[in-house]
């Protein structure tokens, strides 16, 4: 099982705490370090200094680590056209040597957009709006060089782009999630490499997950070639004592991050992992660390790993 550091600089984080915290996992041997892609803080944290945008400091990670793959969990298809979206992750990719994974939603937060001015369409236009985004995405990255990608769609044409730039890797992971029953596995079968089922419980993890999978052999797709993770909040401690200090630290209801989380001791959290491994066949998890100050919280979960 691979364990990967998941951030929520929204709530409060500049580029300099973000960065700590990914060289910290970088040192401590995570596997990735991703992001929120958010423009408004949630809940009654004060959200100071405010919102940092995604891609830029994805950017930056790119040029001040050397090892983590780095990605958002997710970007919102409703604040980017899909061309410049494309451009801009395959030039991350580029300047981090093939490091990038790309987290694409259909967008959800309402008072995000209001706030800074961005156009809020209906869920079923924001559906139509994500699933040819990721036609287009996946399409320009695709096309071989010196070819040209046209499209024509009821959201966006495109007309013969070069397709350019490409980015270093022969294929960015592209991840997708949400708990849809029908179109989200659907869409997931066609253009994603992994699925991700953020803070839900182990059996609507396992039903959904075997959802995509039928969706995938639905396609002549192998299920077997979708990785399955989950995020989770994590909070853990050396002792019980710890783990309460910590939960205190960022807001939670003790008990609550108990039923909802991971929570408790490394052994406590290490069994709950394996619980969740045998009974949904999840690969991969992220942990949602809430504290980006906590850097000895970082290290200590890179015990967890069953």
């Amino acid at each position: 099982m691979e364990l990967r550091i998941f951030t929520e600089p929204q709530q409060g984080a500049s580029y300099d705490d973000l960065l700590r915290v990914a060289r910290a996992a970088e040192d401590a041997g995570f596997g990735a370090f991703f992001r929120s892609d958010h423009y408004l803080k949630m809940g009654s944290v004060d959200g100071l200094p405010g919102p940092t945008d995604a891609w830029i400091t994805l950017a930056g990670l790119a040029r001040e680590t050397t090892s983590i793959r780095l990605g958002t969990l997710v970007t919102a298809a409703t604040f980017r056209h899909p061309g410049p979206l494309a451009i801009a992750v395959a030039q991350v990719d580029q300047m981090s040597g093939g490091r990038v994974e790309f987290g694409l939603g259909s967008g959800w937060f309402e008072d995000e957009h209001t706030a800074y001015g961005l156009r809020f369409p209906s869920l079923g236009e924001r559906f139509e709006v994500f699933e040819e985004q990721l036609e287009i995405i996946t399409g320009l990255w695709g096309t071989p060089v010196g070819e040209k990608f046209s499209f024509d769609g009821k959201h966006y044409t495109l007309t013969d782009s070069p397709a350019l730039p490409k980015p270093a890797q022969d294929r960015v992971p592209v991840v997708v999630g949400g708990k849809g029953a029908k179109r989200t596995p659907a869409l997931a079968a066609r253009f994603a490499t992994e699925f991700n089922l953020p803070f839900v419980g182990m059996d609507f993890a396992a039903e959904q997950f075997e959802r995509v999978a039928a969706a995938c052999r639905e396609i002549g797709r192998d299920p077997a070639t979708m990785t399955r993770s989950v995020a989770l909040t994590a909070c853990v401690g050396r002792d019980d004592a710890e783990v309460a200090r910590r939960a205190e630290a960022i807001g939670w209801d003790f008990e609550e991050l108990k039923r909802n989380g991971l929570t408790g001791t490394v052994e406590q959290v290490r069994e709950r992992l394996g619980q969740w491994r045998e009974k949904t066949g999840i690969s991969r998890v992220y942990l949602q660390v809430l504290d980006l100050s906590d850097l000895d919280h970082v290290e200590l979960l890179a015990g967890v790993k069953p």
